[in-house]
Order: C-alpha cells, then structure tokens, then sequence
C-alpha cells in the first residue's frame, strides 16, 4: 500500500490498530513548562484547598493546565499505587479494549517513588510498559523500572541548551543555572536508558523554523540509538509544519515510510538521512469520535488540538480510577466500571475497526 507524500513521493504507509493506554501515575512534575496540559487535569497541588468549581489553571507551583479553564475537570489527580485495584483497573480495560500496552505519564513519571513496582504491576498484567519523561530523575528511577519490564522511554525535549529550556519555564523558574541542571539530568537519563538496553526516543517540538539549531544539535549530540521525533507546534499551526519540512530539507531527508494508528489521531513519517540514520516527523490526524464529537463545541480545525488521541486512566485523589477519552472534554470522564458499560467504550472500539478497515483499504 502506498501513499503521496507533499514531495509527490510515492512511500509505503504501514497501518496497525491503537493498542495503547495512557496512565498519568504521578502528578508532580519539577518543571514549569508554560505549554503543559497535564493530561487534562488540574495541578494538584495548586488545588488542594479547593473546590470542584473553584479549580484553576496556574497556581504558587508555576505549574499550568491550559485546558483546564474549559475542559470541565472536576477530580485532582492521585499518585498511582501499584495494589490489587490499578491492576483490577488494568485488566478490565485490558479485556475490555483489547490494548497490550500501558504507556505511563504524569506529570513526571520518574519522580513516582514505586515507578518500578508500578511498572511490575502492568507486566503482571500483560502489559508492554514504556514513559514519557523530562529525564530528570531518570538516573535514580529508570534502572529498577527497566529491571522491572520498562521497555521504551520517550524524552522529552523541551531544550538542547539552558537558554532554550529557561524560555518556556515559568517566569520565577527563568533561571539558566536551575535549567542546566535539568539538561545534565535528561543527558544523564538518556545515557543509562541506553546502556541498559531501553529504547530511547527524543521527542522535540518545533514551533517555527528559529528551532532548526536545536535539532541539529540533538542529531549531533547523540548517536543513531537515539530515535529522533519532530512535533508539530498545535499552537503555531501550518508555520510549525513548514519549519519542520525545511528543516527535513535542509538535511537532506528523505521520506521513506508513514505509519498510521487506526482509532487515534497520532501517526508518524519516516525520514532517511543522508548518513543512513532515520528521522520521525509526528503530527496529528483529524480523528474524532462518531457520536461523541460530533456536536462538541471544540470540533472544529481551530478550537480541536489533540484530536482523538486514545484512551487515558486517571487516579482520583478522592478514590477509585477514572477512564478519560480527551484532555479538552475531561467532562467525559467516568470509573471504569461505568465506562466498559457504556456506549463510548463500544464507540471507542467501533472507531477503531471501522478506520482500520478503511485505512488498509485505501
């Protein structure tokens, strides 16, 4: 099967189904990165003293949710505790979604002080386990966790020096010595990941081609272990898109693959270089939900960034686990009893085999 790239190249495009679920094990996170959405939840600690509908986006953390204002989130979210009823949780979602891999987030996952026995938890339970992570505890957390089943980690890079990663944290934490700290640690992280044998990607988003340095220091600082993924900007939009092809020229790349996800919005091109090392470009595909977004007041090209990206579990401070299927309508979310019951669970399966069917077709 193939498909035509912008370039008019005829490329082959692999096509599975979504297999994954997202959990945010851990709220804290030792970033104030001014773009976080959190998974859709508030932060917590910002929020503790407060009431379902008093909950706000920014807090004395310096932390933000930026969906928060409108999402109609109404839970704090809890730490992950691997006992008997995450992994009840994890099983049913399991039968019930037929998905095979747990894909932790948080928050900062490395700063979950069970991540290992967490990560244990889900293996018992049949599933593949991988993170995403800013890499600054990943030194102390990574090595037990990957003893433990943690087969792939997904760093994120918000920076390749101290200046850039110093832009985009809030401005009290604007501070070029703290954020050299937090780069020597994601060096650190990636490092021993590697040496340990977990997959490692570089997720880098590019918000305008003023980013190209950045990647290619990324490229140059470390070797083809490193799987590199550009990301599209969601807020700057068809400018982010562009730099990121210019960029792809200017190295020379060529495109070799695309792989498409039926059932969520993700999916990835494939880029060659010259020196035979491989690039990812990831964007997001305009899938929604049949019934569910049909008449939401966010489906439209402008108001819908993510838009449907998976499934997501959720631990309320409160009590009990909660199922969520879009950070922008936290509204939607329901425990997971309610939610395999429900006619969004059989929603979220028919998307999935309806686009697969169709994207194999085309």
């Amino acid at each position: 099967m193939t498909n035509a790239h912008a370039h008019q190249v005829q490329i082959p495009v692999h096509v599975t189904t979504d297999r994954t679920l997202r959990v945010k094990v851990i709220d804290a996170c030792g970033m104030t990165c001014t773009f976080c959405h959190n998974e859709g939840t508030p932060v917590a600690s910002d929020n503790l003293a407060r009431t379902a509908d008093t909950l706000v986006q920014a807090g004395k953390s310096g932390r933000v949710s930026i969906y928060l204002g409108s999402n109609g989130a109404r839970f704090l979210p809890g730490t992950v505790t691997p006992d008997l009823e995450f992994s009840r949780s994890l099983a049913r979602l399991r039968d019930a979604l037929t998905v095979d891999e747990l894909h932790l987030t948080g928050g900062e996952p490395t700063l979950h002080p069970q991540l290992a026995e967490v990560t244990a938890a889900a293996r018992r339970a049949g599933f593949g386990v991988c993170m995403t992570s800013n890499g600054e505890n990943g030194e102390r957390a990574i090595p037990d966790a990957a003893a433990a089943g943690l087969s792939r980690v997904n760093f994120s890079i918000f920076g390749t020096t101290a200046g850039e990663l110093a832009q985009v944290q809030h401005s009290k934490y604007n501070d070029v010595r703290r954020a050299e700290r937090k780069i020597e640690a994601l060096r650190r992280s990636i490092r021993i990941a590697l040496d340990l044998g977990v997959k490692a990607s570089a997720n880098i988003v590019v918000p305008s081609y003023e980013h190209a340095p950045r990647v290619v220091r990324l490229l140059d600082e470390y070797g083809p272990d490193l799987s590199v993924r550009l990301l599209n900007s969601l807020d700057d939009g068809d400018n982010s898109v562009a730099a990121i092809h210019q960029i792809l020229r200017d190295l020379s790349a060529i495109p070799v693959a695309r792989y498409l996800t039926a059932g969520t919005s993700g999916y990835r091109t494939a880029y060659r270089l010259r020196n035979g090392r491989t690039v990812l470009f990831k964007q997001i595909r305009p899938v929604r939900l049949p019934t569910t977004c049909a008449d939401c007041r966010f489906n439209n090209p402008t108001d819908c960034q993510e838009g449907y990206y998976g499934v997501r579990l959720y631990r309320d401070r409160l009590g009990g686990y909660l199922v969520g299927v879009c950070i922008q309508r936290m509204d939607l979310c329901m425990p997971v009893e309610e939610f395999i019951q429900s006619d969004l669970c059989a929603e979220v399966l028919g998307l999935r085999e309806e686009e697969y069917r169709r994207l194999k077709a085309a």
